[in-house]
């Protein structure tokens, strides 16, 4: 199930990575080593060190996927991104560190009562340990509350727990000869909640150069959501903080919630830097 072998020219000429500048950045201090423990890790720290952004969508331009211009934006600036540079980087990261990556498409599905009415435009990993038979899917570009913290295995029939949240899978009826599993995240308590759906895959590889069509369409289409309006994301072990359009939503790890609106565009930008580690490049328009 691995495109390593595929797809590892395009992403990852190793001279462009520089593998202890990202692990210093989001604060990975543990030994290299392809396995579970540092594949769950790295995840998690990624995840609380490299926020989610669609600053460059804002502005209708296509953010690049080269990695030089990865390490560039996401590890040496004060800046974010969202999947295609979330999940390119850390699958070159995953390789270089022994680890199998296949990069694969799901079709965003929160909300959404017909899964074939969206489109597939999120990029997501599936992950194979050296050893371990068992796949891992892993995701650091997800921008919702719903997103995975640490890597789930790809099975059927149980929940995971990942540093706090709760994940499972599930596999529904569709048209196609692939199976199509929908990852779901469990809102609410431990008494009570639902299981909501968050996004739909099959296991079908995708490659860079797919994402690079994927990338520009998201990015510049004027009916994309992030074209429209600012979308933030930032996750430490105490709190999720939201940034969706002007509304500011603060998820503290006890399940309380605090929200507010933003007052204008010097409000946006403290809010940017103060909270979200996040350097807005001057003369954009932040807030519609």
């Amino acid at each position: 199930m691995s495109d390593s072998d595929a797809s590892a020219p395009d992403l990852a000429p190793d001279l462009a990575l520089d593998l202890d500048d990202y692990l210093a950045h989001i604060g990975w201090v543990e030994e290299r080593r392809p396995d579970l423990a540092t594949l769950r890790g790295v995840h998690l720290a990624h995840m609380r060190g490299i926020p989610f952004e669609n600053l460059d969508a804002l502005r209708r331009t296509a953010p690049s996927l080269e990695l030089p211009d990865l390490m560039a934006k996401l590890v040496h600036s004060r800046r974010g991104g969202y999947c295609y540079e979330q999940n390119t980087l850390l699958a070159t990261v995953l390789r270089a560190l022994g680890f199998g990556v296949t990069l694969l498409a799901a079709r965003v599905v929160v909300g959404a009562a017909d899964i074939a009415s969206r489109p597939r435009t999120h990029m997501t990993l599936l992950v194979e340990v050296p050893g371990d038979p068992q796949p891992y899917l892993a995701d650091v570009g997800f921008g919702a509350i719903g997103a995975l913290l640490e890597p789930v295995p790809l099975k059927v029939g149980a929940e995971f727990e990942d540093a706090g949240r709760r994940h499972r899978f599930v596999q529904v009826p569709h048209r196609g000869p692939l199976e199509l599993w929908v990852l779901e995240a469990h809102v609410g308590d431990k008494n009570g909640g639902s299981w909501d759906a968050q996004y739909a895959f099959t296991l079908e590889p995708y490659e860079h150069v797919d994402f690079d069509v994927i990338n520009w369409h998201i990015a510049t289409n004027p009916r994309s959501p992030f074209t429209q309006r600012l979308f933030v994301q930032r996750v430490t072990p105490e709190r999720h903080l939201l940034l969706h359009g002007r509304k500011l939503t603060d998820t503290r790890a006890d399940g309380e919630v605090h929200e507010r609106e933003l007052v204008d565009e010097g409000d946006a930008r403290l809010v940017l830097e103060v909270e979200f580690g996040i350097e807005a490049p001057e003369g954009m328009t932040l807030l519609s």
